[in-house]
């Protein structure tokens, strides 16, 4: 076995109830807390890692959701990896590819794996990935509000935290007269975006297209992932540029999407793409095909927001991420807190995530742990 391989001799799967510090809302729904799915790897060797599942309660932003992912961790995807005798990260996805989906799973095993084998060759994630950067700039993602006064004053306390790209959540019936207000509050300078997480369909597109005059840095995702032609009409009605994230689900789907002219910016998230890896690939692809790229979130522990910054860290992350300080969702997060400094955060430099887990905290949050050996 060549000091790069593994062989894993567990693998355990966390529950954890996260509450947020202020409600979630979007398109599809309203999040209070975060049912979180840690996955850990156990070495032979003594290596642990860890990855962060992002699937939400229901299936509601994918396909996938909690229950869902723990399961098939449990029964197919794990127990596959588990047999491996030389095991890396590199070769979770090959081990796992006869189960068909599940990226989002597929993701957090993949991680655990990569956590634990750069731990054990004290190499970073930034640094394995081909990161550049030791600081990335972030941006902050606002959820739908119950009136455009409440908007305008959630954009503004974001502001004053230092916020210097802000992004708006939007749907039918909360869109121009929200978004016309926040840019009139915040004058014409400050980077602002919209995300409509697929809530619109083709009879909406001429009314979308008016958020053409709002002087937008992007309009994100407004139509169902498969809408690959609608988007496209969109961009050609559109001065601004239309960015994709639900169909962005691999390096092809992004080379497909920027070929077919429906997005001129990706939204790359790891997760929806089944690992780390593979979004590196995507970004290299955006890069040969020169599209600027950024790093969306999913309201991320300190973990799976560890694993993002190392990601964003990339040459090719052109905009400032959905990444933000822990503080922006969690009153007390499950490793040191990411702090905001200058519209910026500074990316973990240590072994594997860079990062300790707080056991205090993540005993506070415990709801169910479950231990699968090989």
């Amino acid at each position: 076995m060549s000091s790069n391989q593994m062989k894993l001799e567990r693998v355990e799967l966390l529950r954890l109830e996260m509450p947020l510090v202020s409600p979630f809302r979007t398109s599809f729904g309203v999040q209070t807390a975060r049912d979180v799915l840690l996955v850990v790897a156990h070495t032979t060797d003594g290596a642990v890692g860890y990855g962060e599942c992002v699937a939400l309660a229901e299936p509601v932003y994918s396909e996938e959701y909690v229950d869902g992912a723990a399961h098939v961790l449990e029964h197919y995807l794990v127990p596959a990896v588990l047999a491996c005798e030389d095991l890396t990260a590199a070769r979770v996805a090959e081990l796992t590819e006869g189960f068909v989906g599940h990226r989002m799973a597929k993701a957090a095993l993949e991680l655990a794996v990569l956590d634990a084998e750069l731990r054990q060759a004290g190499m970073s994630l930034a640094a394995y990935l081909g990161g550049t950067r030791e600081r990335v700039p972030v941006g902050v993602s606002v959820g739908i509000t119950d009136t455009i006064g409440q908007l305008v004053e959630t954009v503004q306390r974001y502001r004053e935290q230092g916020y210097g790209r802000i992004k708006l959540k939007i749907e039918p019936g909360f869109d121009l007269e929200p978004v016309r207000a926040v840019r009139e509050a915040v004058g014409p300078d400050v980077p602002l975006q919209v995300d409509g997480n697929t809530a619109y369909r083709a009879a909406d597109l001429a009314h979308v297209a008016k958020l053409d005059d709002l002087g937008l840095l992007l309009i994100e995702q407004p139509f169902e992932h498969d809408a690959i032609a609608l988007h496209a009409e969109l961009a050609r009605r559109c001065r601004t540029p239309i960015c994709l994230d639900e169909s962005i689900t691999s390096a092809a789907a992004t080379a497909r999407a920027i070929l077919a002219g429906a997005c001129s910016i990706v939204n790359l998230k790891a997760a929806r793409m089944g690992g780390y890896l593979e979004a590196r690939r995507a970004h290299d692809v955006a890069q040969a095909l020169d599209t600027p790229v950024w790093c969306g979130g999913m309201l991320e522990t300190g973990l799976g927001r560890a694993a993002n910054l190392a990601l964003a860290a990339l040459p090719g992350f052109a905009l400032p991420g959905d990444i933000s300080a822990s503080a922006r969702y969690y009153a007390e997060d499950l490793t040191e807190p990411f702090i905001m400094v200058d519209g910026q955060i500074e990316v973990p430099r240590g072994p594997g995530l860079g990062l300790t887990v707080r056991e205090d905290v993540l005993g506070s949050v415990l709801t169910e742990r479950r231990e699968i050996r090989a």
